[in-house]
């Protein structure tokens, strides 16, 4: 970002601000102060940000009145919030603004991939960008991405066991993320994010579950009440779900029941089903590392420190706080 500001001669204006509760009041703050010509922030942000939109005026006339692009990076954005930010931009200033994404690493400089400007769909990731390499390797069920060029670090200071283990035999990166075509028939209009190979876990039945696409998907159909998703199931019969509502939107029991009623209709087989969920009264602890300084989930983190929880998922008969499909 600081060389994008120096490239095109502009001015950097660093936001002090955090995207998790109260701390987000900070950012609402700087932007009634600077109006914006291109603006980056994480998902989490966002989040908060259409908050903040919506509910004032004079804040969301001022952010709309220089604004050219938009971008997000670090996890991925819920089409929602995707939408709710278009919505808005028509309302103020009479079009949508460019909401622009890439995929990489800080071992990629850390820009790899980019999406164009008039990508509508959250999670599209774009291109390989002028000079890199992509490869796709077969990892499970998924398409695991490598990366080659001028941009990757040739290794990791005094580590070589880690360097070693970065890269493949032809000198690719593993980025640790798989992607899918877009179009199949069209490959030219680029990738689809497809989730951390890492989080992706199997039931024990053998079916892979690909965590990534799937909370994305049960966060859609579930908005405005569901903030995030974390799914357990790991060498399990069943898959299941840890639910952080929507504070601004916390569902009732029959919402939430006809939640996932209505998304096991859609399900395909096991590993597309949520069978049992918990609503959570806790929100996702920075302090306990189930939310990375980038906004996103930390599913590992969340699933180990509500351990006691998850066995709730799956105890028989299932207890009064546990929902079924």
């Amino acid at each position: 970002n600081f060389g994008i500001t120096l490239f095109n001669g502009g001015s950097l204006y660093i936001d002090d601000g955090k995207p998790v509760g109260s701390a987000f009041n900070e950012t609402l703050r700087n932007l009634r102060e600077i109006a914006p010509t291109v603006y980056f922030n994480v998902p989490k942000g966002y989040e908060s940000l259409v908050d903040g939109l919506k509910q004032d005026e004079a804040l969301r006339k001022h952010f709309f009145s220089k604004v050219q692009m938009t971008f997000y990076a670090a996890a991925g954005l819920s089409q929602h919030i995707w939408d709710a930010l278009d919505e808005l931009a028509i309302q103020t200033c009479g079009h949508r603004i460019a909401m622009i994404t890439g995929l990489g690493a800080t071992e990629t400089a850390p820009f790899a991939l980019c999406a164009n400007k008039d990508t509508t769909r959250a999670g599209v990731v774009g291109l390989p960008v002028p000079g890199v390499e992509l490869k796709l390797v077969p990892t499970g069920e998924k398409l695991e991405v490598r990366l080659k060029g001028p941009n990757v670090t040739p290794g990791f200071w005094r580590q070589p066991e880690l360097t070693r283990a970065a890269f493949d035999e032809e000198g690719f990166y593993r980025l640790g993320d798989a992607l899918r075509f877009l179009d199949p028939l069209d490959k030219t209009k680029g990738f689809v994010f497809d989730g951390r190979i890492a989080e992706d876990f199997k039931l024990s039945t053998g079916t892979w579950v690909s965590v990534g696409p799937l909370r994305a998907k049960l966060i859609l159909h579930a908005a405005p009440h569901v903030r995030d998703v974390v799914l357990a199931g790991h060498d399990r019969n069943e898959l299941t779900a840890l639910i952080f509502a929507d504070p601004e939107n916390t569902p009732t029991r029959n919402q939430l029941q006809t939640v996932l009623r209505t998304f096991a209709m859609q399900s395909t087989g096991s590993s597309t089903r949520i069978e049992r969920a918990i609503l959570l009264d806790e929100p996702p602890s920075i302090d306990a590392g189930e939310i990375t300084d980038k906004g996103s989930i930390n599913q590992h983190a969340v699933l180990k420190r509500r351990a006691a929880l998850v066995e709730q998922l799956y105890t028989t008969p299932p207890p009064e706080c546990v929902f079924t499909s």
